[in-house]
């Protein structure tokens, strides 16, 4: 059994630069975890916070970024059933993902849907959870609602214009650059809002109001948010990266019966993150393998390259997903 493995550590809260390549002992599988020999990796922005030493991992959790990645089990710890060793997978993982090998809750795993390629089934999991768990279960989102998505050309936008077009609902999208709008439209967007340009609050109230909301921009965007909701409308919040402070006039939310929540996936219970991964398995899996909807690939980076991944990401240049090679597949 390998005991050394390479992984991509934080040497100190910072930039880009900050992450290096180093060796370090193979995690083994405890009770209900398997190990998965990583073959990609997913970049997300969490990575980036924790870089900055804003998003700290939970107790118990590798101090190595990485939430998401594809490939081999080479271990199944005690209590385990569902898996064996050999079967390909991509999982959500607590952390770790920037590294050949990585231990996670087997009930986290997923098997790699038919026809897609373990580089495409690492940009499952962060967004695939994150958008079923906040716009389905916590919005409630239905057929024929409104729902509008703030950077729709992300991992999470992409995805969330995918599913929510696919159940039916009327998507709308916000995006910085014409590009990054007709990727939105694309992908299934009726209206994609360059905000550089427009303002998505005259937009959506001009059709009535958004009747769901999906915001990780925050800060001054909350106010124009619940302007933009309809009456007994919900604005979903899942990241402040303008900030988490504004001034509110809450008074709307009494007059005009608004809702309010938000979530974090990291912090989750290991069964809480196991309900979203059956209900995935059960309604979006299938849509996956028909080929129905798919991840939207932005570009690749060797694990060495860490750095250069985040610089891409921060740089609001990407559309869709970016991924660290570790072992190919």
């Amino acid at each position: 059994m390998v005991q050394d493995m390479r992984a991509v550590e934080i040497n100190a809260p910072g930039g880009p630069e900050v992450l290096h390549l180093v060796t370090r002992p193979r995690p083994t599988a405890g009770h209900g975890q398997v190990v998965i020999e990583v073959a990609w990796t997913g970049v997300n922005r969490p990575d980036a916070l924790q870089r900055a030493g804003l998003y700290n991992p939970p107790p118990g959790a590798s101090d190595l970024p990485g939430l998401e990645a594809s490939g081999t089990i080479v271990e199944v710890g005690p209590g385990v059933s569902d898996w064996s060793v050999g079967d390909t997978v991509c999982a959500l993982l607590p952390g770790g993902g920037y590294a050949e090998y990585v231990a996670t809750p087997a009930a986290h795993c997923l098997p790699v849907p038919d026809g897609m390629t373990l580089k495409q089934a690492a940009c499952l999991p962060e967004t695939y959870f994150t958008v079923w768990s906040n716009v389905f279960t916590r919005g409630q989102l239905t057929g024929g609602e409104r729902f509008l998505v703030h950077g729709g050309s992300s991992g999470i936008g992409t995805t969330a214009i995918q599913l929510a077009h696919h159940f039916g609902a009327r998507v709308f999208a916000t995006a910085g650059s014409e590009e990054k709008c007709q990727a939105c439209r694309d992908l299934g967007a009726e209206v994609a809002i360059n905000y550089r340009e427009d303002d998505f609050t005259d937009c959506l109230k001009s059709e009535g109001g958004a009747h769901l909301i999906l915001c990780m921009v925050g800060g001054p965007y909350i106010a124009r948010n619940l302007s933009a909701l309809a009456d007994d409308g919900r604005l979903v919040q899942i990241a402040f990266l303008q900030g988490p402070k504004a001034d509110v006039n809450f008074v709307q939310l009494m007059t005009r019966r608004l809702t309010m929540t938000g979530s974090t996936l990291r912090p989750q219970s290991d069964l809480a993150k196991a309900w979203i991964a059956r209900d995935l398995r059960e309604a979006v899996w299938p849509l996956l393998s028909a080929g129905r909807i798919g991840p939207v690939m932005d570009s690749e980076f060797d694990l060495g390259d860490a750095a250069a991944a985040h610089a891409r990401m921060e740089s609001s240049g990407h559309i869709g997903k970016i991924v660290l090679e570790v072992a190919g597949g």
